[in-house]
């Protein structure tokens, strides 16, 4: 028997650069009324607390404290960001060694408090930590998420905006499997006002008539390799994740039943067993509500199955088994 939720209450563990702007962003959202910070280094999380908290009278009422474990049994959601940073350089299924050790000891804390909200994971490599999330965490497979491929997905949106010139809000594309290098625009679900890129694009000054397979692999690089470049130039990427992970939240607490690509513990859709990666589900009160069976061609069906077999190495790379 889990402990009672407060669905007011939200939790961030890791208070890094991705933790911190999570929680700064939470802050302002007005979703929650208690936050409670957790980080190794306990002299970390109470400066980033004290910090943010110095701007709620900006934002609206809420009680926001460095914790502990014991603190956050009753949270409706627990976000994990902690983890060793990328660096540059190094991909995303490189940093797998690192972190799987560190969410074994989070998810023992958790689950000896028999914690029974959700789990929100955010850090990389993100599908791989999900898969070890469902895996020691005790909770039910829809309870257990991923920030995924949301991300990426609004990274494609963006750039197709600004090649068209319409609001990114009007794209609807998603970008599936992987958050990494075997990640894969779906472009033959991409359209705008209903329309496929090729009909949207006759209409549209933009790109002689249609959005060119040249085009389309210069987007898709600068999506795949966009966290790359950031770190390059800053050291790392936390904005954009935190309004991702805002934007997943909102969902869970609103009960949105909206459409995102998280990433989820798949069960046999599409022909994909025992790996987590990103495909649209709808997203609600209780989690992952339902992976939808989404219709893509052949070839983006064979990059799909490229990617979960990307995933399944790197989880048999691992030293030890987390099953």
């Amino acid at each position: 028997m889990g402990t009672i939720i407060n669905p007011k209450k939200v939790a961030v563990i890791g208070c890094g650069f991705v933790g911190s702007a999570t929680a700064f962003t939470l802050m302002q959202s007005r979703l929650f009324s208690e936050m409670a910070l957790l980080d190794i280094d306990r002299q970390k999380a109470e400066g980033e607390a004290q910090d943010i908290a110095h701007g709620i009278p900006f934002a609206g009422p809420m009680k926001l404290y460095a914790g502990d474990y014991d603190d956050i049994a009753d949270a409706a959601i627990v976000i994990i960001t902690a983890g060793a940073n990328q660096k540059p350089g190094e991909t995303r299924l490189e940093l797998v060694q690192k972190n799987v050790g560190i969410y074994r000891g989070i998810l023992t804390e958790l689950r000896a408090r028999s914690y029974s909200g959700i789990l929100l994971v955010v850090s990389n490599p993100v599908d791989i930590l999900t898969y070890t999330a469902n895996c020691l965490s005790g909770l039910p497979e829809h309870r257990v998420i991923g920030s995924g491929t949301v991300l990426d997905t609004s990274r494609l949106r963006y750039l197709l905006s600004q090649h068209t010139g319409v609001d990114p809000r009007n794209v609807h594309t998603y970008v599936l499997g992987e958050h990494g290098d075997t990640e894969l625009p779906a472009w033959s679900l991409t359209s705008i006002a209903g329309m496929g890129m090729d009909e949207y694009c006759s209409l549209c000054a933009s790109c002689q008539g249609s959005l060119s397979q040249t085009v389309r692999a210069e987007f898709d690089d600068k999506v795949r390799n966009a966290a790359y470049r950031i770190i390059e130039g800053k050291g790392a990427t936390f904005y954009a994740v935190a309004l991702a992970v805002r934007r997943i939240v909102e969902a869970i607490l609103r009960d949105e039943q909206s459409i995102l690509t998280v990433s989820s513990l798949l069960t046999g859709q599409y022909g994909l067993d025992g790996v987590c990666l990103s495909l649209p589900c709808i997203v609600g009160v209780n989690g992952v509500e339902q992976v939808l069976p989404i219709h893509l061609s052949d070839e983006e069906m064979a990059q799909l199955r490229t990617s979960a077999d990307a995933i399944r190495a790197a989880i048999r790379l691992m030293d030890e088994p987390v099953e």
